[in-house]
This record gives structure tokens, sequence and C-alpha cells, in this order.
């Protein structure tokens, strides 16, 4: 910090501009070293990628149950995409779901028609679930994500 000393004996002090333009610097430095410690975006990625997995889900189950509806199959196997998908009610079971979906190394199949992220921090939450429970001929089966706060 420097004095600065007028004609008329009355004194001032501040910072220069360079000490001034030096904390704003080091200030900077420090915010970007530790901000990407105080926003970790893990989660998000993970949820993100669960959401993903139900939009592939949905448009599957639609896709498979339309072309049991053009070759007028309920109950039945048939070959979708050159897989044989078994369905019930016009709908594919949990079983053949997972040939009609292809996700990356991300998600992981835990049983028949559910998935859980393979990194997450609780992976019975942290998952996509097809539910063929109460559909039937003229209800579609759901597909359920967990409590993705825990991803």
């Amino acid at each position: 910090m420097k004095r600065l000393t007028k004609q008329n004996n009355n004194m001032q002090s501040g910072f220069t501009l360079i000490e001034l333009v030096v904390v704003i610097v080091i200030l900077g430095i420090l915010a970007a070293t530790a901000a990407p410690k105080f926003i970790d975006l893990t989660g998000d990625a993970r949820s993100s990628v669960v959401k993903g997995a139900k939009g592939a889900l949905d448009s599957a189950i639609d896709l498979a149950h339309a072309k049991a509806l053009v070759v007028g199959v309920l109950d039945d196997t048939i070959s979708v995409a050159g897989a044989s998908i078994t369905f019930v009610n016009g709908w594919p079971d949990a079983d053949s779901i997972s040939k009609l979906v292809e996700f990356g190394d991300d998600l992981v199949l835990s049983g028949a028609g559910s998935y859980y992220h393979v990194s997450a921090v609780d992976k019975t939450e942290c998952r996509v679930t097809y539910d063929l429970t109460d559909a039937d001929v003229d209800s579609r089966p759901l597909v359920r994500i967990g409590d993705l706060k825990e991803c």
C-alpha cells in the first residue's frame, strides 16, 4: 500500500492498480481450481442416462407393439429387428425387452426388464424398470425410473 501526499498535507491511502490486478488473478486461479470440486455433475449425468434409457424402452415397446398389431399377434413369438420376441397381450415380455434395446456400458441388466446404472450410489434407486404386470390388450406396460436423487 502506498501513501500519497498532496501539497496541502492531506494523506490518502489506497491500493495500487498492480496490487488489485494481482489479487484478482489469484482469486481467479483459486476459483478455477476449486469450482470443479464443489460442482459435481456426475450424479446429474447418471440420472440423464437413466432418463434416456426410459425413453429408449418406451420407444422399443411402442414399436414392438405396432409390429405385433400389424402381424396380428397378441400372445406368441415373432421376429422383430432380427430378434425373437415373445408377446403377452400384444406387448413384449420382460425377458424379450432386452433384445430390443441396446445400452452402452453404463447400464447393466439386473433382471427381467430392469437396468441400473453401473456407477450409481444406490443401485436399487438409480434404475429403470419395465413393468408388464398391469398391462393388457388396451393398457400399455409401465416403464418406471427410481429415485434419481440417489444416482
